[in-house]
């Protein structure tokens, strides 16, 4: 097997690159720069047998140059931009993950040797119910976000290449992904509070209320599957998400390193629940899923930056 991974330099993305390094397979990676810091700290040595390939993901003839050059048999596309960036400007994260993703899947319609395709979406697609419903015709979803839109729109045109074109994709939900080297990102406080306390410092985490929360290597074992594993389809599953608040997440933290809520502060305003109607969870297509409890999440991810368990 041969994988094309679209941003691959992320921290989702570099999970992803361990777990396919792990495995053996030929691995490339596509996206706007590279971070060998990152890919240092997370995939030592093996990194050197990743082929980065710096492109954007709306250069549709680099990315095919790409391809002719890899060759690959599957495909993990992870290249977005982000909740604040989205916000911020939504033409450009319009075309970054809307067009952007439609060249992806036009590369699994028009190369016969890929045979699989697993893509990032979100709970992100997911919000409060507003106020005045909308007309009959208008999906359900109630995206909070430009963010949530467009991974709204990117499961609909998967969707549509399976009825056109029979491609085959599995999109994959996660709500707040969390661990070693997530540092961006709206939801990043919990991460970024679990390295300050390994690191012996204090640390605000910047939003309140109650999230799901699934641990990176869960979100890249899930990936990896859904590229090689899942059924003929278009698929968009959940993963299970435990539950929590900052305060929950600040208890955590003290129970592995006491002293460490004394350190973490919350403030902020509350996150959108993201609450979708019905869960669709990714136990429909692989039995027996068992993700990392929370606990066990922020104890790996405290051990990453240092921290070692004293009796």
């Amino acid at each position: 097997m041969s994988f094309l991974v679209t941003g691959g330099t992320g921290f989702v993305g570099t999970w992803v690159l361990r777990n396919l390094l792990e495995r053996g397979v030929h691995v490339a990676v596509y996206d706007v720069q590279p971070n060998q810091d990152r890919w240092d700290r997370v995939l030592g040595m093996p990194a050197q047998r990743v082929s980065f390939f710096q492109g954007d993901l709306v250069d549709r003839e680099r990315l095919e140059r790409v391809c002719d050059a890899v060759r690959p048999t599957h495909l993990v596309h992870l290249g977005a931009l982000l909740t604040p960036a989205c916000q911020a400007d939504p033409w450009l994260a319009c075309q970054v993950n809307v067009l952007g993703s439609v060249g992806v899947f036009e590369l699994a319609r028009r190369r016969d040797e890929i045979q699989g395709l697993a893509y990032a979406s979100s709970l992100a697609v997911y919000g409060p119910a507003p106020v005045d419903a909308g007309p009959a015709d208008v999906i359900d979803t109630h995206a909070p976000s430009f963010y949530g839109a467009y991974k709204r729109s990117v499961e609909l045109i998967a969707d549509q290449y399976w009825k056109q074109y029979g491609v085959s994709s599995f999109g994959l939900r996660p709500h707040v992904v969390y661990g070693p080297e997530r540092e961006q990102g709206l939801t990043a406080g919990p991460s970024l509070a679990a390295r300050a306390v390994a690191e012996g410092r204090s640390y605000e985490m910047n939003y309140t209320g109650q999230a799901g929360y699934d641990y990176v290597e869960d979100v890249a074992v899930a990936l990896v599957r859904g590229a090689t594993e899942s059924p003929s389809g278009a698929h968009v599953v959940d993963l299970p998400s435990q539950v929590a608040t900052p305060e929950e997440i600040r208890d955590i933290l003290d129970s592995l390193v006491p002293g460490a809520a004394g350190r973490v502060s919350i403030k902020g305003e509350p996150i959108p629940s993201n609450e979708p109607p019905q869960r669709c969870l990714i136990q429909r297509l692989f039995p027996g899923w068992e993700g990392v409890s929370l606990h066990d999440g922020f104890e790996r991810t405290l051990k990453f930056y240092g921290w070692q368990r004293t009796t």
